[in-house]
């Protein structure tokens, strides 16, 4: 059924694809800023029957006001795009888009330790479970750099797995321009699974000794910024984890390092990504979404 949370979060999912594919990006901004909600307003019994959907597309009062003039055009647009997706579904039909305003609700508080709505928690449980499966490769490019762009990072870049020698200890490095306009420069440390403190590594999990030796790097290797033409240092050093970060190997990092440097040292595990990426309200990625069960006819050999 299209009501179900996790296959309406899969259609609208393709739907923000597709718009991006094509480049619709007015399309785009308002469905990744926007509550959906699909509901079955009609039934026909006829020919085993057909469900009948319409979809709600809520938003905020300024981006209602903004398409308020075609607005009759837009729903007719965002209804082919709907039906288009779902077309497989011969029972099921979407009929009619509805944007509809809303104050104050649409965009909740982005506090990362606000209590989260159920429709949040559903989210975060896919999050949990894609988390669970992804690569470190998958984390970096499927996660952290959506996360940070929507924070309002800038120049985010990949140092890239191809070439080990060539990272100088980060993952990714980035900067962010302050209200001042003076920028800051961060590297990221990027690991799976658990960070923890144990002599040796166990599967999917990281040690401290391995980081350390890579922040270091980090701090003390100069990165060129295209944008100015030239050389800067890192400020700070994210270390992430796709996993826990244990109090022992906080504890033990901060002990190896001086005074200055501990202080450009941030920690973010999994909870914090978590919060930040449910909160902010980012679209997961398309692999964190189930697949689909109901084309098991597609597979019939005539």
């Amino acid at each position: 059924m299209v009501n179900n949370f996790e296959q309406s979060q899969s259609i609208l999912q393709t739907v923000i694809e597709i718009a991006k594919a094509e480049n619709a990006d007015g399309i785009v901004s308002l469905l990744e800023k926007s509550e959906i909600s699909i509901e079955q307003t009609d039934y026909d019994n006829w020919n085993n029957g057909t469900y009948y959907f319409t979809i709600f597309v809520t938003v905020d009062v300024k981006s209602y006001v903004a398409v308020k003039n075609n607005l009759k055009e837009l729903e007719a647009d965002l209804l082919q795009r709907f039906s288009e997706t779902m077309r497989r579904s011969q029972d099921e039909q979407v009929v009619q888009i509805n944007i509809i305003p809303k104050a104050g609700s649409v965009v909740p508080e982005q506090h990362p330790h606000r209590p989260l709505s159920a429709i949040e928690l559903e989210r975060k449980a896919l999050l949990i479970a894609y988390l669970n499966k992804c690569s470190e490769d998958e984390l970096i490019g499927e996660i952290l750099m959506p996360l940070f762009r929507h924070l309002g990072f800038q120049r985010i870049t990949i140092a890239g797995h191809k070439d080990k020698a060539l990272e100088y200890g980060k993952d990714i490095w980035m900067k962010y321009v302050l209200p001042t306009q003076n920028v800051l420069y961060f590297g990221i440390q990027a690991k799976k699974g658990k960070l923890d403190s144990s002599g040796m590594s166990k599967a999917g999990n990281a040690n401290v000794a391995e980081i350390l030796n890579q922040v270091t790097m980090m701090l003390g290797h100069e990165i060129f910024d295209p944008e100015t033409s030239r050389k800067v240092l890192v400020d700070h050093a994210f270390i992430i984890a796709g996993g826990e970060i244990t109090k022992q190997a906080r504890n033990w990092i901060a002990g190896q390092l001086d005074i200055s440097k501990r202080s450009q040292i941030m920690f973010m595990e999994r909870e914090d990504i978590l919060n930040l990426f449910i909160v902010n309200n980012i679209s997961l990625p398309a692999n964190a979404f189930p697949t689909s069960q109901d084309n098991d006819d597609d597979n019939l050999p005539f």
